[in-house]
């Protein structure tokens, strides 16, 4: 298969310096801190009209994950699992995706948002609008993770 190149758009800025401090998941921390998302000069003319979406799609490149195993553990599960079959963030191409909300702009090309849960410096690879009516699908499954969804 070819090779090919991805130009990241601008970086992230959060209050977490490594890995570790993560968490699992951006809507786990409570309160939801306000993150930056900075956008490179180049790109910042694609922002126009962003304003009047109230959340967006990230995409972004987890640069510090380590290996990607094709199986592993999570620490809730019964067993092994297939990385495809997880949300984990080490994977063979460290692609995260994130919906968050957009609280607006701090100043020209930074966007103000929640519901992160990368390392500051983060790559942002791409942003997209978030659409209720196409994005949301209310009666997806959960599969092996169902036991741990809200009753």
């Amino acid at each position: 298969m070819p090779g090919f190149t991805l130009t990241p758009i601008g970086h992230l800025e959060t209050p977490w310096p490594s890995p570790a401090d993560c968490p699992r998941n951006g809507r786990l921390p409570d309160p939801r801190p306000l993150c930056r998302a900075v956008i490179a000069e180049p790109y910042r003319e694609g922002l126009d009209q962003l304003d009047s979406f109230s959340h967006l799609i990230l995409l972004y490149w987890m640069h510090l994950a380590g290996p990607a195993p094709l199986t592993i553990s999570p620490r809730f599960a019964a067993g092994p699992r297939g990385v495809f079959a997880t949300r984990a963030p080490v994977r063979p191409n460290p692609i995260a995706l994130s919906v968050v909300r957009f609280e607006g702009f701090a100043e020209p090309g930074v966007l103000l948002i929640r519901n992160l849960d990368c390392v500051s410096g983060t790559p942002l690879l791409d942003i997209k609008p978030y659409l209720p009516t196409v994005d949301a699908e209310p009666e997806a499954s959960m599969g092996w993770l169902t036991p741990r969804s809200p009753a």
